[in-house]
């Protein structure tokens, strides 16, 4: 079972920057199918993370499964070509294969869509016994059956363990394909399954992958309560980091349960700086009931739990001059840590969708394109902005937040209010580290661009 590399996501380049291996986490997909896979089944699984092997030094397999986010496709394709050249057929799922299927079933021998857990074994079975089928459609699963995910599989090589309690998000942003992907419908694990599987987890610190931990309505609250009340009961000695919405901030003993159950960092969207921004996306949830931002970071910070903050740099509102506007709004709101991100363009989204039609997906040489859909370079048209600007505005607002000034005021900030001063650190200084990265990385792009693009 494989999850691809991209070498273009400077974060995973563990030999560039020793920071990196606290922002990489495991491929929880393939764990967990690898749990519900039958004992006569010898697994390994192959993080191409960690650094991809010599796969023509391997054992033959009798079958291989890969997993591939839009950015890792044409990795995934590689790997695919390879076994499949000596006869082993390849199984692909995940979300590009689910979104982009026609491409996929070209060069694969079988294509599972939406998730998996509640077909997989059947595949298997149908391996086994040579009938392989063209296409497995696995729909949304029973979370409520989801097994314990097989950590023992990979368990070295991170600094942080994975765990999933929820799938699907109500929101439905225009740029995010999750709610394509995994449904509207918040569908949550039992309690006790969650809290017997961070037993099994040997890392110390856990990212719980869950698209948003907390939900949007009060039933949903009430169960990470609960679940939150159980983790601090068990008193497993687990640091964890989730992402939610800004509605974390709204129930202080939410608040106080997430803490107390081990809690130490929250990722939200603020998506963009302005109101117009946000009604572009269709994250209006942001600006309900006149929210004060800068109040619902400092609420969940004063609970000793760091927050970081995303942005999209590239939205039809935004003009010269954003990618400042973002870095003092992030300062504002008073946020530990910066995640800027090109607006881009993924199959399956409303945007996608929009821009196609519009013809303004400027990079859509596919497979080889994907590559660079990572949300970390500028693949569209913009309508303020040109290559050349929105680069810039990137390099303004992430080199303006990171700089050692500021880094040093917020770590100094996170000990002041007792707040995981060395995640901070760790946190900063590894975004910092590669804005160095990210600048050749933008001189490449642009040269790929001019030479392939335009012409």
């Amino acid at each position: 079972m494989v999850n691809p590399s991209n070498p273009l996501v400077s974060i995973v380049n563990f030999e560039e920057s020793r920071w990196n291996r606290y922002r990489v986490w495991k491929p929880l997909s393939l764990m967990v199918l690898a749990g519900l896979t039958p004992s006569e089944w010898k697994i390994q699984i192959i993080d191409e993370n960690l650094g991809a092997p010599d796969y023509a030094a391997l054992p033959r397999p009798d079958l291989v499964g890969i997993t591939a986010f839009t950015s890792q496709a044409n990795r995934a394709y590689e790997v695919a070509a390879h076994f499949r050249g000596l006869g082993v057929p390849v199984v692909m799922g995940g979300i590009h294969a689910t979104m982009c299927r026609e491409e996929a079933m070209e060069r694969v021998d079988a294509l599972v869509t939406g998730e998996a857990e509640g077909i997989w074994p059947g595949v298997l079975e149908d391996a086994l016994n040579g009938r392989l089928q063209h296409r497995y459609d696995g729909g949304l699963a029973d979370i409520k059956d989801v097994p314990m995910a097989r950590h023992d599989l990979l368990n070295r090589g991170y600094a942080c363990g994975a765990i999933q309690t929820t799938r699907g998000c109500p929101l439905n942003c225009s740029f995010c394909s999750v709610t394509a992907f995994n449904g509207a419908h918040y569908r949550q694990r039992p309690v006790a399954d969650v809290v017997r599987e961070l037993r099994m987890i040997s890392e110390k610190y856990v990212l719980v992958v869950d698209d948003n931990l907390v939900g949007t309505r009060r039933e949903h609250v009430a169960r990470a309560k609960d679940l939150f009340r159980a983790m601090a009961h068990a008193d497993l000695g687990k640091k964890w980091f989730a992402q939610a919405s800004i509605n974390f901030a709204d129930d202080e003993e939410l608040l106080a349960l997430a803490a107390k159950a081990g809690c130490v960092g929250v990722f939200i969207g603020f998506e963009s700086p302005t109101p117009e921004g946000l009604r572009e996306i269709g994250k209006k949830f942001n600006i309900q009931k006149d929210r004060d931002i800068h109040e619902s970071v400092r609420r969940i910070q004063r609970h000793g739990i760091l927050v970081a903050g995303s942005f999209i740099i590239g939205l039809d509102t935004d003009e010269p001059g954003v990618g400042k506007l973002i870095a003092e709004t992030a300062r504002r709101h008073g946020v530990d840590n910066l995640n800027a991100l090109f607006l881009t363009p993924l199959p399956g989204t409303r945007l996608w969708d929009l821009m196609k039609s519009e013809d303004r997906i400027a990079l859509d040489a596919f497979p080889g394109d994907w590559k660079y859909f990572t949300l970390t370079f500028p693949v569209a048209q913009y309508k303020n902005l040109s290559l050349e600007d929105i680069i810039q505005e990137m390099i303004t607002c992430d080199w303006s937040f990171y700089s050692i000034r500021r880094i040093l005021c917020r770590v100094w900030s996170s000990i002041w209010q007792r707040r995981k001063p060395l995640v901070s650190l760790v946190g900063n200084f590894s975004y910092r580290k590669n804005l160095r990265l990210n600048r050749k990385s933008y001189a490449d792009f642009q040269s790929y661009v001019k030479t392939h693009v335009s012409t």
